[in-house]
């Protein structure tokens, strides 16, 4: 994975899930791999998506914690929690 492709995946995240919802003032937020690998079309990259998001990179860039992960590691229906903070 290139940073490139890590800092995009990590930017469109938090400007389409985290801000709105920090914005309307929701604290956690569940995250699912697959629907981030379809609205960026990037369903081969999968693993790349999963390790974008679960570093602290991401985390400081987001204000986030990761709270939690359900399902297949490094697949589409891997689901990432994180606590949304001020």
């Amino acid at each position: 994975m290139t940073d490139k492709l890590a800092d995009r995946i990590r930017n469109f995240v938090n400007e389409t899930i985290i801000i709105p919802r920090r914005l309307n003032s929701i604290k956690k937020v569940e995250i699912r791999v697959g629907d981030i690998a379809n609205a960026m079309n990037l369903n081969n990259r999968v693993p790349a998506i999963c390790g974008a998001l679960q570093t602290k990179k991401f985390e400081e860039l987001a204000n986030v914690k990761k709270i939690g992960t359900k399902g297949p590691g490094n697949g589409m229906n891997c689901i990432i929690t994180f606590e949304i903070i001020k």
